[in-house]
């Protein structure tokens, strides 16, 4: 099982490259006037493998000059 193998090490390291997506999520949309860019980088943090292609794929598509 996964979690009888988790160390501290192992998850203090999960946690802070978790913590640096959150908050590079959060910088990013708030640059770039997102308005809910707190709800993006808690989002990101609390649930980062379904939360961060979603917002990827909003950005570029915001970027690419169509609204959502």
């Amino acid at each position: 099982m996964l979690l009888a193998n988790l160390t501290a090490s192992t998850f203090l390291i999960a946690w802070a490259i978790d913590a640096a997506e959150a908050i590079a999520v959060f910088l990013h949309a708030d640059k770039r006037g997102n308005r809910h860019a707190t709800a993006w980088g808690a989002g990101v943090f609390l649930f980062l493998i379904p939360v961060l292609p979603i917002y990827i794929f909003r950005a570029r598509r915001a970027q690419s000059g169509r609204r959502y």
